[in-house]
């Protein structure tokens, strides 16, 4: 399970959104929720790095259930932890394992993501 000073650093970015560069947006939102199987860790999450006015670029969430691949012979976690590569991603599976871990994970994205479209950036 997740360390409880890494979720309580996690849950102290809620609120928070900042320009990442001219026309760009990076947005928290992180709520402390009981734990269930489909939120382990105890926190409902959505990190996005998106265009001002635009759909989300990058997004790493747990709001709902991402689509498996591997058809049926494959054994699905019941965790909601996912992530969106770019704006037309459905989801893919994530594994949350600490909240640093995710912090992480997300800016190497962004950094990736503002690299390949060629937006500046000092990541």
């Amino acid at each position: 399970m997740a360390d409880e000073a890494e979720l309580d650093l996690l849950l102290s970015f809620d609120g928070t959104s900042y320009e990442a560069a001219d026309g760009y947006v990076v947005e928290f939102t992180v709520k402390r929720t009981a734990r269930t199987t489909e939120r382990p860790h105890g926190v409902s999450y959505a990190l996005v790095f998106r265009p001002a006015r635009g759909e989300p670029y990058v997004r790493f969430d747990n709001a709902h259930a991402a689509e498996r691949p591997g058809g049926r012979f494959v054994k699905a976690s019941s965790a909601y932890d996912h992530w969106h590569r770019d704006e037309k991603d459905p989801g893919r599976p994530y594994k949350f394992t600490t909240a640093s871990r995710l912090l992480d994970d997300f800016w190497s994205e962004v950094k990736r993501v503002m690299t390949e479209k060629g937006i500046p950036n000092d990541l």
